[in-house]
């Protein structure tokens, strides 16, 4: 059996479990010091299937002088250091596509939560508080207007389920998109001043990293309302916990913070905030395929050095 190294936040996650079905794994969790297994595994080893939460750098690299394939287990590829891997000519593939569904099903939820008060008209009932007082109005959630922050996979299927609603669908790329009917916008500050909603769907690069920013959050505006499926680091956090506590914007939805597994108790405390843990593509249906992905990607790689889902150079 084909030997792999796979990496996560622990050496227990569920997706290893799945993909030892297919190969011998050699596990490293970011909880635990790789050495013993980089020592063992890393001059063999051909293939490495990461999940988020352990740096791919060169430290690494340099223990696994075989490596000719990488394999994340979501779109994003934020913790892997892409110069590294290329100067070294390693694939770096991902399971794009795999989670887009769910995610932007998560997206959407998070957004009907805030803007209709799901989450606090929970609390307001299970308190007993219906017994004395009626709730609060809420807003509508259909027919307000939607912009979404990357139109890859994942944009894409917010803007599909959007339309359902009745939302008209702007969006923000470097370039328009000239196969889509939504109306592009090339500034962020532009976009978040032009809707009601605002779903960021980007990776973590240099130019994203904070770009949410005071400014952006004030073109958002007081009846606003911030969905972030994305990656935390988009988000300038201290910024947000203060638009959110002036009330500069309504409310936000978040799945995703810039220093995971830890969420600020400064967000916590807030009421206008819904919070998930990093869980919009975590559903049995989607792991299914991206384990498919996974082992496909690995399987033509060792049987004939090509990848299936490259990321693009």
């Amino acid at each position: 059996m084909d030997e792999v190294l796979a990496s996560g936040r622990t050496t227990s996650e569920h997706w290893m479990d799945r993909l030892g079905e297919h190969f011998s794994l050699h596990r490293i969790g970011a909880d635990a010091d790789p050495s013993l297994v980089l020592s063992r595994a890393g001059p063999t080893v051909r293939a490495l299937a990461s999940g988020g939460g352990f740096r791919i750098d060169e430290a690494i690299l340099a223990r696994l002088p075989k490596l000719g394939i990488i394999v994340v287990t979501g779109a994003g590829f934020d913790h892997v250091d892409m110069a590294a891997v290329r100067a070294r000519g390693i694939g770096l593939c991902n399971a794009r596509g795999a989670t887009d569904a769910c995610v932007a099903d998560m997206a959407m939820g998070l957004y009907l939560a805030v803007c209709r008060e799901i989450v606090e008209n929970d609390r307001f009932l299970r308190s007993g508080a219906w017994l004395s007082r009626r709730p609060r109005l809420a807003r509508r959630a259909s027919g307000r207007t939607a912009g979404i922050w990357g139109l890859g996979g994942i944009g894409r299927a917010i803007a599909a389920r959007a339309v359902g609603f009745s939302m008209p669908v702007h969006y923000c790329t470097r370039r328009p998109r000239p196969d889509v009917p939504y109306r592009h916008h090339a500034h962020l500050a532009d976009l978040a001043a032009a809707v009601d909603v605002l779903f960021c769907a980007v990776p973590a690069t240099p130019e994203t990293t904070g770009a949410v920013d005071a400014t952006v959050l004030e073109r958002l505006g007081p009846s606003g309302i911030l969905v972030n499926v994305g990656r935390g680091r988009v988000v300038n956090q201290p910024q947000l916990v203060e638009a959110l506590r002036s009330k500069t914007i309504a409310g936000a939805g978040l799945d995703v913070f810039p220093d995971e597994p830890c969420a600020p108790a400064e967000l916590a405390a807030l009421k206008n905030v819904v919070l998930t843990p990093h869980v919009a593509g975590s559903t049995h249906e989607t792991w299914d395929d991206v384990v498919a992905t996974l082992c496909a990607n690995i399987d033509l790689f060792l049987r004939e050095g090509r990848y299936l889902t490259p990321v693009p150079a």
